[in-house]
Order: C-alpha cells, then sequence, then structure tokens
C-alpha cells in the first residue's frame, strides 16, 4: 500500500510539473502585458501628431483655434451677450487682414522714406511710400 502511494504521488508531481512547463511556454506573452492597460504608464498618452511646420499641423491648428473661438462665442451668447464674429475673430487673431499696429506702420514708413533719400542720392527713381509700406507690412505677416 505505501509503495501505490507514493508512486501516484510522484506520477501527480511530475504531470502538475509538465502541465506547468506546459502552460508557461504556451501563454508566454500574457505574462507580458501584466499591469498594462488603459491606465498604465509604458505608453504615450496619445499617438505623434504630424511634424510641427507641416502643412497637416498647421491645418490642424487652424482647426483648433476655430474651435476655440466658436466655444468662446456660445459661451458669449449663453450669457446674453453680443456675438462675436468667429472669421473677424480669427483674421484679427492671425494677423491677417491688413491690421497692423501704428507704430509699426510709422516705423516701416521712417524706413521707407529713408530708403528712398538713399535711392534719391544714388539717382534711381523713387518708390511710392505707401505702396511701399504695405508691401513691407504684407511680407511681415
Amino acid at each position: 500500500m505505501e509503495g501505490t502511494f507514493q508512486l501516484i504521488l510522484i506520477i501527480v508531481v511530475v504531470v502538475a510539473i509538465l502541465a506547468a512547463i506546459a502552460t508557461m511556454l504556451g501563454n508566454a506573452d500574457i505574462y507580458k502585458s501584466i499591469g498594462r492597460g488603459g491606465l498604465s504608464m509604458d505608453e504615450p498618452d496619445r499617438p505623434a501628431g504630424p511634424p510641427p511646420q507641416s502643412s497637416a499641423a498647421t491645418a490642424e491648428v487652424q482647426a483648433e483655434i476655430r474651435q476655440m473661438i466658436e466655444a468662446k462665442a456660445a459661451r458669449r451668447e449663453a450669457r446674453g451677450e453680443a456675438p462675436i464674429d468667429v472669421d473677424a475673430e480669427i483674421a484679427a487673431l492671425s494677423g491677417g487682414g491688413g491690421t497692423h499696429d501704428a507704430a509699426l506702420r510709422d516705423e516701416v514708413r521712417q524706413l521707407v522714406v529713408a530708403r528712398n533719400e538713399r535711392r534719391v542720392r544714388q539717382g534711381k527713381e523713387p518708390l511710392d511710400v505707401e505702396a511701399e509700406v504695405e508691401r513691407q507690412l504684407r511680407d511681415l505677416g
């Protein structure tokens, strides 16, 4: 009787060891995923966006600016205040529409006048001051 008990015990232990090895080899990748998931810190928060200064990045920035201004307009209307023109606000923020500071315009005008004086001294035709001021401000922004 003692011999059969020892034999059964050895067989059960050997079978358990073989089952453990088979389970470990068959499911090794399951153990690699322990601790990973939606709240883990191993992976970046979000996928990388388009490269900076690309047309896709610029379009994304413009879309986000529009969303923020539209939300601002919606909040103003919800409070009962006068609504704002979203397109005009975007143009003002992006520097479009030819809206430049008066001091900048005066400084550019002084530079154009000085350039015209040099051109006259060199015997060249002077430039149209206002047209040149507008061109340089347009090139700036």
